[in-house]
């Protein structure tokens, strides 16, 4: 019969001499204490009370869904026979990279290879995603802000998502 593993717990193998929760290992002494200095204020956010019925199924900027409910800073809605759309107003720019642009004048100089660094892109999106949903009468809207091409993708399966969730 073999010994029970002193390093061994049921999330993470631990190491020799290493042990969970311990300085050190990415834990600070005594625990995480955040300090605000004096004199700074402290926003005090208010959101509308969360219904019993479990955790949030979706969240989708200031719109949570929980249990048969949507919950909006202007109130709740019904889930059921909720109607969800989305936009896309954001925008994808490509450019000449300022590098590119260096590296081609000086390489110039050398070779006329050095315009090939002109083909040098980046990609820059910039906008929001907005959404709406409409249930009950009412009606709100969040705009999400498009992080890349592919936001709209993460926001269209979220939206996929509820609309199952409504019906």
């Amino acid at each position: 019969m073999s010994e029970p593993n002193p390093y061994k717990s049921e999330e993470y193998e631990w190491g020799p001499g290493q042990q969970a929760g311990t300085p050190g290992y990415g834990y600070p002494q005594g625990g995480y204490q955040p300090t605000i200095p004096e004199g700074v204020p402290v926003p005090q956010l208010s959101y509308p009370p969360v219904p019993a019925g479990g955790a949030p199924l979706l969240s989708l900027g200031d719109i949570t869904v929980v249990g048969d409910q949507i919950i909006t800073p202007a109130g709740a809605m019904p889930l059921k026979g909720a109607v969800w759309n989305a936009m896309d107003m954001s925008r994808t720019e490509e450019k000449i990279s300022t590098a590119g642009i260096v590296l081609a004048v000086v390489f110039f100089v050398f070779c006329l290879l050095g315009l090939l660094f002109l083909l040098m892109k980046e990609k820059q999106t910039t906008g929001f995603i907005q959404v709406t949903v409409t249930s009950g009468g009412r009606h709100h809207s969040t705009m999400i802000p498009a992080r890349g091409p592919d936001t709209i993708h993460w926001v269209m399966g979220q939206i996929n998502y509820a609309r199952s969730l409504s019906m």
